[in-house]
C-alpha cells in the first residue's frame, strides 16, 4: 500500500492528512490556541478524592480538573493492604506527577495516569516497568526475539537497571546502533525529567510532547510511507534538523512542497473533510452509510439506497455491506471516532456472510492505528465495537451545536409554532386586558399565519374580541416568535 503525508502549516493550525492509495484516510489538527495535551507530563495536586467512583481529581494547572481513576495509578504507592482503593492511593492535597492520557473532551476534563512514558523514534520508555515488549504490528517471532535480545544489550552496555522499554511498530529491521541511540536519548530526557519533578512544586508542566509536525517526523515515517509533503518552508527546515539529529536515515522521504496552489486542495483533502462532517456517505455502488455521532456511542446504519444487485437479494445485500466495511473503517479513522460503536448493516440470512463481513471488518481494522476491539454480530443483528478515544473527533473539533436547532438537527415546523402562537394568544388573554396583540415572528411562520391558518385566525380574534396583527422579524429563526400587547 503506497502512502503520503501531506502537512499543511499556518500561524494558527497544523494539519495532517494521511493518504493511502489516492484515498485520505486520517486528518489531525492542531490548533496554537488549542492545542492536544496527550502526552504531557505534570506535576499536579489531588484536590478531590471520590471514594465511590474509586478515582480523584487533579489540578494541573488546567481550565477544569483532570481525572484519575484508581487503576491509572502505580499500586506501588498503595500503603501495602495489597488492597487498590483510592483512598489508600492518593490523599487530598498530596503533589503526584501524572501523565495525560486522553484530552479534554466536550465537559469532560483530561484523563491522566501515574505509569509515565516516554517515547522516541523506535522505543517508548517506562520508569516504573521493567518488562521489554514489542508492537502486535511486529509479527515475524524471530524478530521480534532479535528485538528484545538488542535492547536487553542496549540497557546492559548503559549499565540501565530500572525502566520497560517497548519496541514499536517502526522498529521493525533496524540494528542496534539505532536502538542503541534511540535509548540514549530517552536516557537524556529521563535525567532531565527527573530533576524538574525533584525541583517542581506544581500544579506545572514539567514534560511537554512534540507538536504536531514533529510527532508526524516521530510517529509517521513508516515502509510504506513514500513521501512526505510540507507547504511551510520554515516547518520543513525545523523538521529536517530534528531528523538529521535523531534519524537521519529517513530524511529523503521529506520534502517541501512549493507549489502555489493549496497542498490540501491540490490532494482533494479539503472536500474530503467537508465531506466528513455530513451524516450521509455514499458508497460507489449505490448504497449509502448515515452516521450519527452522539454523546454516548456512534451508530452506523447500512442502507442500499439505489443499488439492486445482478443475481439475487442476498447477494446484494451481502455486496453491499462488503463495501461498506472499507468505507466504515476509512470514516472512522478520518472522523475520529472513537468509544462505543455500533454498525446495523443489512440483515443477513447465510452465517457465512456474516462471518465474512465480520472477518473484513477486523481485517481492515488491523491498519487503524487506534486501539479497537469487535465484539462479534449481536442477537439483533448489530455489530458492537469500541475504538480508543484520546482526543476530539474532528467534528466536535470542527463545528459547534446548531443554536438554531440546539443541536437536534430538527426544527419546528412553521405549523407548529402558529399553533404554538395561538396558545400563547389565549394564554396573554386570560391573564391581561388589553385592546390588541401583535405577533413578531420568522416570515415562514407570518406567510402561514396569512394563509393556510387565515381562517384559524379569524375565529380566535372573534372568540377573544380583540384584533391580531402580524410582523416579519427579520432576525428571528423559525422556532423564534413574541407575542406583544398593544
Amino acid at each position: 500500500m503506497n502512502s503520503e503525508v501531506l502537512v499543511n502549516v499556518t500561524p494558527m493550525e497544523t494539519r495532517v492528512a494521511v493518504v493511502e492509495n489516492g484515498a485520505v484516510q486520517e486528518v489531525m489538527i492542531e490548533r496554537e490556541q488549542t492545542r492536544g495535551i496527550v502526552g504531557n507530563i505534570y506535576r499536579g495536586k489531588v484536590v478531590r478524592v471520590l471514594p465511590g467512583m474509586q478515582a480523584a481529581f487533579v489540578d494541573i494547572n488546567l481550565e477544569r480538573a483532570a481525572f484519575i481513576h484508581a487503576s491509572d495509578i502505580d499500586a506501588s504507592r498503595g500503603d501495602g493492604d495489597g488492597q487498590k482503593s483510592i483512598q489508600s492511593l492518593v490523599r487530598e492535597g498530596e503533589s503526584i506527577t501524572v501523565q495525560v492520557i486522553k484530552d479534554p473532551i466536550g465537559t469532560k476534563g483530561a484523563r491522566l495516569t501515574t505509569q509515565l512514558s516516554v517515547p522516541s523514534r523506535y522505543l517508548v520508555y517506562m520508569p516504573d516497568s521493567h518488562h521489554i515488549g514489542v508492537s502486535q504490528r511486529i509479527e515475524g517471532e524471530d524478530e521480534r526475539e532479535r528485538l528484545r535480545t538488542a535492547v536487553a544489550k542496549a540497557k546492559e552496555a548503559e549499565e540501565i537497571e530500572q525502566g520497560g522499554y517497548i519496541l514499536r511498530t517502526a522498529a521493525e529491521g533496524i540494528g542496534e546502533a539505532e536502538i542503541q541511540s534511540d535509548l540514549n536519548y530517552l536516557k537524556r530526557v529521563f535525567r532531565v525529567l527527573n530533576e524538574r519533578i525533584a525541583t517542581t512544586p506544581g500544579p506545572a508542566i514539567i514534560y511537554e510532547d512534540l507538536p504536531l509536525y514533529l510527532k508526524v517526523a516521530r510517529d509517521l515515517v513508516r515502509a510504506d510511507v513514500e513521501k512526505i509533503r510540507i507547504d511551510s518552508r520554515e516547518t520543513f527546515t525545523k523538521v529536517i534538523d530534528f531528523v538529521r539529529k535523531y534519524t537521519p536515515e529517513v530524511e529523503p522521504v521529506f520534502e517541501y512542497y512549493p507549489g502555489e496552489r493549496p497542498i490540501f486542495e491540490m490532494f482533494s483533502v479539503e472536500d474530503e473533510i467537508a465531506r466528513a462532517l455530513g451524516r450521509k456517505v455514499e458508497l460507489k455502488s449505490g448504497g449509502y452509510l448515515i452516521i450519527d455521532q452522539t454523546e454516548a456511542m456512534t451508530t452506523v446504519d447500512v442502507n442500499t439506497g439505489a443499488f439492486v444487485g445482478h443475481r439475487n437479494l442476498e447477494e446484494t445485500i451481502f455486496k453491499t455491506n462488503l463495501e461498506a466495511v472499507t468505507a466504515i473503517v476509512r470514516q472512522l479513522r478520518l472522523r475520529n471516532l472513537g468509544g462505543i460503536i455500533i454498525i446495523d448493516f443489512i440483515d443477513m440470512e447465510d452465517t457465512e456472510h456474516q462471518r465474512q463481513v465480520l472477518r473484513m471488518l477486523e481485517k481492515n481494522l488491523e491498519r487503524d492505528h487506534a486501539k479497537s476491539k469487535v465484539t462479534g454480530v449481536s442477537e439483533l443483528g448489530l455489530v458492537e465495537m469500541t475504538r480508543k478515544r484520546t482526543r476530539e473527533s474532528l467534528e466536535h473539533m470542527l463545528t459547534e451545536t446548531c443554536q438554531v436547532c440546539s443541536g437536534r438537527g430538527r426544527q419546528k415546523t412553521a405549523q407548529t409554532v402558529c399553533y404554538e402562537v395561538f396558545r400563547e394568544i389565549l394564554r396573554e388573554e386570560r391573564a391581561y386586558n388589553n385592546d390588541q396583540y401583535l405577533v413578531l415572528a420568522s416570515q415562514e411562520v407570518v406567510d402561514r399565519l396569512l394563509d393556510e391558518e387565515s381562517s384559524n385566525v379569524a375565529d380566535l380574534e372573534e372568540f377573544i374580541g380583540k384584533p391580531i396583527r402580524f410582523q416579519v422579524e427579520p432576525m428571528y429563526t423559525q422556532e423564534q416568535f413574541d407575542v406583544i400587547l398593544q
